[in-house]
């Protein structure tokens, strides 16, 4: 069992060397439009899952996860070689390459929110030339009798 901190470097570190190793040594061009997004590994330290996305190149484009699943299925090797390379342990952690699904879940988020801005938005417009039902004034101030002011005043005299 390794210390958390110790982990949690070691899982950085490989980020570092897989989106370095991604970005200027593996020749592969559907790598082109992946980006590292999170590392975790186990607390043996022998099994590291990393986490990436695939950028569309516009706007319009749908990104290839297929293909670049593929191709990091086939660098794994190269990959997993410089990360032993880069890190220094004396056992070199397997990778497992996992699509990271936060893009989709905060553009999802975004979806909603914007709905809730058009319902909140309809809202106040329904609302801008609305009347109270009843009263101005709800709250109505307490009925005083007059025995009750008599009674007051001579408690705060004597």
């Amino acid at each position: 069992m390794a210390d958390p901190a110790r982990a949690r470097k070691l899982a950085k570190r490989i980020s570092q060397i897989v989106a370095s190793a991604i970005e200027h040594e593996v020749k592969d061009p559907r790598l082109n439009s992946v980006t590292i997004t999170d590392t975790k590994i186990t607390a043996d330290l022998h099994d590291a899952t990393v986490y990436y996305t695939v950028l569309g190149e516009s706007l319009d484009a749908e990104p290839d996860f297929t293909g670049a699943a593929a191709a990091l299925e086939s660098a794994r090797g190269v990959l997993r070689t410089k990360v032993g390379q880069g890190t220094g342990v004396r056992y070199t952690p397997t990778l497992a390459f996992v699509a990271d699904s936060i893009p989709d879940d905060a553009r999802r988020i975004e979806e909603l929110l914007a709905k809730a801005r058009e319902a909140d938005a309809e809202v106040a417009r329904r609302s801008a030339g609305a009347q109270h039902a009843g009263e101005s004034d709800p709250y109505k101030a307490p009925r005083v009798d007059e025995d009750d002011e008599d009674f007051a005043e001579e408690e705060t005299r004597g």
